[in-house]
């Protein structure tokens, strides 16, 4: 479904089930196959089943994904929790001002002093992606210095290294789990009826905030032992899409065929 056409769809908050998934690794996981099925019964079921992409993404990226054949959103957590928008008509995807105010107030134009402060420690590469509320590097963790975890601290912003080769900063106390939690209010969803889908430690506060979630096939290890001991995550066999199709099922969150 095209997004001139979410207008004429049910409000999210009254949808059956609506997933709030990771892209690499979860959502894009897995065989072909396995995300034909997967996409196919999401595009089938649009009247019931809401998506939600929360990804460290950017918008720009999602939306060249979507237009090679993956569906559309509704709304995107991006940038590791730090833009939070609604697809609008044409694919434009729109940063919702009333949810971002108070994420925009705790990074407060911190992108220079964090470059600055970070300049030249072993391990970091910048990434070029210029993005609005945090900084993002690709981390070697043959050389990778911790003290740029103190160096963050002292700014009062958060660090997440993920999979062992990202190191992201941001501000504080804002990450998905937070913003999808913010999200799903704000459109008035039922938490019982969300599913959270992720694979590494950047999707661990999704994972922990509470709401139905499934650590995919395939997961990040240092992920599964953190999220083990949750009942509300649920530990798939399958990898990638075939996790989400099964974590539907298993906790009987919508009819899949």
């Amino acid at each position: 479904m095209r997004p001139d056409s979410f207008a004429e769809l049910p409000d999210m908050g009254g949808r059956h089930f609506v997933l709030a998934t990771d892209l690499d690794g979860t959502f894009l996981g897995g065989t072909e196959e396995a995300r034909k099925s997967l996409y196919d019964w999401i595009e089938a079921n649009r009247e019931t089943v809401g998506l939600v992409f929360v990804t460290g993404r950017d918008p720009k990226f999602i939306a060249e994904l979507c237009e090679s054949g993956v569906p559309w959103p509704e709304y995107v957590v991006g940038d590791v929790g730090t833009t939070i928008a609604q697809v609008g008509p044409g694919g434009r995807i729109e940063p919702i001002e009333t949810l971002e105010q108070q994420i925009s107030e705790a990074w407060a134009d911190s992108g220079d002093r964090v470059r600055k402060a970070l300049d030249g420690v072993s391990g970091l590469t910048l990434q070029p992606t210029d993005f609005r509320y945090r900084v993002s590097y690709d981390l070697s963790p043959d050389t990778f210095d911790k003290a740029a975890i103190g160096i963050v601290d002292d700014l009062g912003l958060d660090h997440l290294i993920s999979d062992n080769k990202y190191f992201d900063v941001l501000p504080k106390g804002v990450s998905k789990g937070p913003s999808i939690k913010r999200l799903t209010a704000h459109l008035g969803i039922s938490p019982d009826r969300v599913l959270c889908a992720g694979d590494t430690l950047n999707d661990l506060s999704m994972l922990e905030c509470g709401l139905p979630a499934v650590a995919v096939g395939g997961s990040e290890q240092a992920l599964l032992d953190r999220v083990s001991p949750l009942p509300h995550v649920h530990a798939a066999e399958a990898i990638g899409a075939a996790g989400i199709a099964e974590a539907i099922r298993e906790l009987n969150l919508h009819e899949m065929p």
